[in-house]
């Protein structure tokens, strides 16, 4: 996406038009005149540095986005995109890694914002034994891919479903041509179950689970996903951390036994 190449007033509506804001709502929020507003976006009054910044805020656009409003208005980035690995990250890197530790014998895995795979614990390889590095990589083509974990999940039309939406909702966020197309290609793979459009609650349901089918035991889980609550650097604010918990007795005691008997 060339936004750095398109006028910053035809970025700011298109993100206006995507949040479903009028120009009244968000120059009433940003407080500032719907003239102004409508001048800035019609490219007959260029913006300022601190105008872009407030209106990405106010239309809730993702920091690597708000740098490329930025550019595009003749200004340099605001948010730092460092490395994992920069000096400048240590104590991102050990927060995670802190997380990651203290969640064994049960999965957690950390993504960015392509569904990378950044790190994980070491009980992640309950999922991922025995399939292709090449998928690996990826946590959700090694979850859908025929030839990664989808033979295991007993459930995958539902698990399926609740994937999809997740990153179709990534997709509205971000408008990400990446994860557009990440969405196509996960969209094509096969599924030999029904795929629901609406994820309705059966009796009881509270989550949706994943029911994996590990050395022939049948296992259930449900998953928690946290974010950075206050990231100012780009790289922190697309960090991802899914941690999966048993979701009965038995599935807690398999991965406990499991997790002795490597030790």
């Amino acid at each position: 996406m060339q936004t750095a190449r398109r006028p910053v007033g035809e970025l700011l509506r298109e993100w206006r038009d995507r949040r479903r804001i009028s120009q009244l709502d968000l120059a009433i929020s940003a407080d500032i005149s719907t003239r102004h507003l409508s001048f800035v976006e019609t490219g007959r009054s260029k913006p300022s540095r601190d105008m872009v910044l407030r209106l990405g805020e106010h239309l809730d656009v993702p920091l690597r986005e708000r740098n490329r409003l930025l550019l595009a208005a003749g200004f340099a980035p605001a948010y730092t995109e460092n490395a994992l690995g920069d000096p400048e990250m240590s104590a991102v890197r050990q927060a995670v890694r802190q997380l990651l530790a203290s969640h064994d014998p049960y999965p957690a895995a950390v993504v960015d914002r392509n569904w990378d795979l950044v790190d994980a614990n070491a009980a992640i390889g309950l999922f991922v034994t025995g399939i292709p590095p090449a998928l690996t990589t990826n946590v959700l083509r090694a979850t859908l891919h025929p030839d990664g974990m989808a033979p295991h999940v007993l459930n995958l039309g539902e698990w399926r479903a609740h994937l999809l939406g997740r990153l179709r909702r990534q997709v509205d966020q971000t408008a990400d041509p990446g994860l557009t197309g990440l969405l196509d290609e996960l969209r094509g793979y096969p599924c030999d179950q029904p795929v629901p459009e609406v994820e309705v609650p059966g009796p009881g349901d509270i989550f949706v689970p994943l029911k994996f089918r590990h050395d022939g035991t049948d296992l259930t889980f449900f998953s928690t996903v946290a974010t950075f609550g206050t990231p100012l650097d780009v790289t922190v604010a697309e960090l991802v951390i899914e941690s999966f918990f048993p979701a009965d007795p038995a599935t807690a005691a398999y991965l406990r036994e499991r997790a002795a008997s490597v030790e």
